[in-house]
């Protein structure tokens, strides 16, 4: 029973944290005077990392910016992160539970402190959309494979 117990496939939530915020406001106060409409550009990133036995590390991370012009109204640059206990999974189960299961549970709480840090500097707030991380996923599992497919040819 024991062993039957110790082989049992184990997923756990250890902790939800935000590793890291910053806003920039570059231009204040005179940006905040104009009229115009500012452009947003948004990035988001997933990343997963190792950091014991079965214990792992999942950081999703997003960058807005939104711009007059050439001139930064303000930059929000933020990391949420999560650590999962993941064991007795087959490999070829671990990609998608680390690129798409476990991002989905970080990013709500990303979402939430974007869009509460970016009014509580003085702005509408910016909600990020809702994210598909499977697509996500399939996307840069196609992009690795066919980066492995076609060599680099070098002179």
């Amino acid at each position: 029973m024991a062993d039957q117990q110790a082989q049992d496939p184990v997923f756990q939530i250890q902790r939800v944290y935000l590793k890291d915020l910053s806003l920039e406001q570059p231009n204040s106060p005179a940006i905040l005077l104009e009229q115009q409409q500012p452009t947003v550009d948004i990035q988001l990133g997933v990343d997963a990392q190792p950091v014991t036995d079965g214990i792992f590390e999942i950081t999703v991370s997003a960058t807005v910016q939104t711009k007059i012009g050439e001139k930064t109204v303000f930059l929000v640059e933020a990391k949420q992160a999560g650590i999962f206990e993941i064991r007795n999974l087959p490999e070829d189960q671990m990609g998608p539970i680390l690129g798409i299961a476990c991002p989905q549970i970080v990013y709500p709480y990303l979402r939430g402190n974007v869009a509460d840090v970016i009014q509580r500097g003085g702005f509408p707030p910016v909600h990020l959309a809702e994210i598909n991380f499977q697509a996500m996923f399939e996307q840069q599992q196609a992009q690795a494979a066919a980066n492995q497919a076609s060599p680099i040819i070098t002179q």
